[in-house]
């Protein structure tokens, strides 16, 4: 008996993502989700000791 014919499908072409795109979905991945909350917690607070508001942290004597 012959082996039965395995029909090929051409090869789908998939449209390359533009620059944007790609770091828009690597930012959300949830493998990427520990880093990029780090480094909004740590850009948090160097922007909150760099204002006004970082007075409350020192004592009142």
């Amino acid at each position: 008996m012959p082996p039965k014919r395995v029909a090929i499908q051409p090869a789908r072409r998939t449209q390359s993502k533009g620059y944007i795109s790609s770091v828009y979905h690597s930012l959300t991945s949830e493998e990427n989700a520990s880093v990029v909350i780090s480094v909004a917690m740590f850009g948090a607070a160097v922007a909150f000791f760099n204002s006004e508001w970082s007075d409350m942290l020192l004592p009142g004597f």
